[in-house]
Protein backbone atom coordinates (compact mmCIF):
# COMPACT_ATOMS: atom_id res chain seq x y z
CA UNK A 1 0.00 0.00 0.00
CA UNK A 2 1.54 3.64 -1.14
CA UNK A 3 1.24 6.07 1.42
CA UNK A 4 2.69 9.50 2.71
CA UNK A 5 3.31 10.73 5.84
CA UNK A 6 4.37 13.85 6.63
CA UNK A 7 5.84 14.82 9.88
CA UNK A 8 7.72 17.68 11.95
CA UNK A 9 4.52 20.22 12.14
CA UNK A 10 3.87 22.28 15.50
CA UNK A 11 3.28 25.52 17.46
CA UNK A 12 6.75 27.33 16.91
CA UNK A 13 7.13 31.79 17.64
CA UNK A 14 7.63 33.78 14.55
CA UNK A 15 11.25 33.77 13.37
CA UNK A 16 11.68 30.07 14.27
CA UNK A 17 12.15 26.98 12.07
CA UNK A 18 10.75 23.72 11.47
CA UNK A 19 11.68 21.23 9.24
CA UNK A 20 8.85 18.96 7.88
CA UNK A 21 9.92 15.55 6.65
CA UNK A 22 7.79 13.34 4.35
CA UNK A 23 8.19 9.69 4.21
CA UNK A 24 6.71 6.83 2.15
CA UNK A 25 6.11 3.64 2.36
CA UNK A 26 5.31 1.01 -0.75
CA UNK A 27 6.95 2.77 -3.36
CA UNK A 28 10.68 5.16 -3.03
CA UNK A 29 10.55 8.70 -3.31
CA UNK A 30 13.47 9.01 -5.33
CA UNK A 31 11.57 7.34 -8.19
CA UNK A 32 8.90 10.32 -7.99
CA UNK A 33 9.29 14.10 -8.39
CA UNK A 34 7.87 15.43 -4.56
CA UNK A 35 6.10 18.57 -3.72
CA UNK A 36 5.20 20.49 -1.13
CA UNK A 37 2.29 22.60 -0.48
CA UNK A 38 0.03 24.27 2.07
CA UNK A 39 -3.84 25.45 2.95
CA UNK A 40 -3.73 28.62 5.09
CA UNK A 41 -6.74 28.56 6.62
CA UNK A 42 -9.49 30.13 4.65
CA UNK A 43 -7.56 29.69 1.44
CA UNK A 44 -7.06 27.09 -0.96
CA UNK A 45 -4.09 25.19 -1.39
CA UNK A 46 -1.14 26.27 -2.59
CA UNK A 47 2.02 24.99 -4.08
CA UNK A 48 5.74 25.93 -2.00
CA UNK A 49 8.23 24.13 -4.39
CA UNK A 50 9.10 20.56 -5.48
CA UNK A 51 12.05 18.66 -5.96
CA UNK A 52 12.46 16.37 -9.24
CA UNK A 53 13.59 12.50 -9.29
CA UNK A 54 17.35 11.69 -10.40
CA UNK A 55 18.56 14.51 -8.13
CA UNK A 56 17.60 17.80 -10.39
CA UNK A 57 17.82 20.92 -8.12
CA UNK A 58 14.31 21.68 -6.32
CA UNK A 59 12.22 24.30 -8.06
CA UNK A 60 10.25 26.67 -5.86
CA UNK A 61 6.92 28.91 -6.65
CA UNK A 62 9.06 32.20 -5.35
CA UNK A 63 12.17 31.67 -5.14
CA UNK A 64 12.95 34.92 -4.02
CA UNK A 65 11.23 33.97 -0.74
CA UNK A 66 14.41 32.16 -0.07
CA UNK A 67 12.99 30.74 3.69
CA UNK A 68 12.11 27.25 2.67
CA UNK A 69 14.44 24.81 1.35
CA UNK A 70 13.31 21.38 -0.45
CA UNK A 71 15.84 18.64 -0.18
CA UNK A 72 16.22 14.92 0.05
CA UNK A 73 17.64 11.98 1.87
CA UNK A 74 17.37 8.85 -0.49
CA UNK A 75 18.92 6.87 2.49
CA UNK A 76 15.99 7.21 4.40
CA UNK A 77 13.42 7.67 2.21
CA UNK A 78 12.38 10.64 2.87
CA UNK A 79 12.15 14.43 1.15
CA UNK A 80 12.41 17.36 4.09
CA UNK A 81 10.92 20.75 3.73
CA UNK A 82 13.35 23.34 6.09
CA UNK A 83 11.58 26.20 6.51
CA UNK A 84 13.15 29.20 8.39
CA UNK A 85 11.98 32.55 9.58
CA UNK A 86 8.44 31.86 10.05
CA UNK A 87 5.93 33.99 10.18
CA UNK A 88 2.21 34.57 11.56
CA UNK A 89 1.17 34.07 7.64
CA UNK A 90 3.02 30.74 7.49
CA UNK A 91 0.37 29.06 9.61
CA UNK A 92 -1.25 26.15 7.58
CA UNK A 93 -1.65 22.56 6.86
CA UNK A 94 1.55 21.76 4.92
CA UNK A 95 1.15 18.59 2.40
CA UNK A 96 3.39 16.23 0.22
CA UNK A 97 2.79 14.70 -2.77
CA UNK A 98 4.30 12.25 -5.23
CA UNK A 99 3.96 12.29 -8.77
CA UNK A 100 5.22 9.28 -10.46
CA UNK A 101 5.18 10.73 -13.97
CA UNK A 102 7.92 11.71 -15.82
CA UNK A 103 9.93 15.18 -16.86
CA UNK A 104 10.53 17.47 -14.56
CA UNK A 105 8.21 18.08 -10.96
CA UNK A 106 5.27 20.82 -11.55
CA UNK A 107 3.11 22.98 -8.87
CA UNK A 108 0.21 21.59 -10.58
CA UNK A 109 -1.96 19.74 -7.82
CA UNK A 110 -3.66 17.53 -10.23
CA UNK A 111 0.12 15.81 -11.27
CA UNK A 112 0.15 14.59 -8.13
CA UNK A 113 -0.87 10.78 -7.36
CA UNK A 114 -0.40 10.38 -4.18
CA UNK A 115 -0.82 13.04 -0.85
CA UNK A 116 0.27 12.85 2.37
CA UNK A 117 -2.77 13.37 5.49
CA UNK A 118 -1.11 16.90 5.64
CA UNK A 119 0.94 18.33 8.85
CA UNK A 120 -0.33 21.18 11.11
CA UNK A 121 2.51 24.31 11.47
CA UNK A 122 1.11 26.95 14.02
CA UNK A 123 3.22 30.29 14.14
CA UNK A 124 2.42 32.24 17.04
CA UNK A 125 3.75 34.03 19.65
Amino acid sequence: QVQLVESGGGVVQPGGSLRLSCAASGFTLDSSHIGWFRQRPGQAREGIGCISKAGADPWYADPGEGRFTISRDNAKNTVSLQMNGLRPEDTAVYYCAADTGFGVCVLWEGEYDYWGQGTQVTVSS
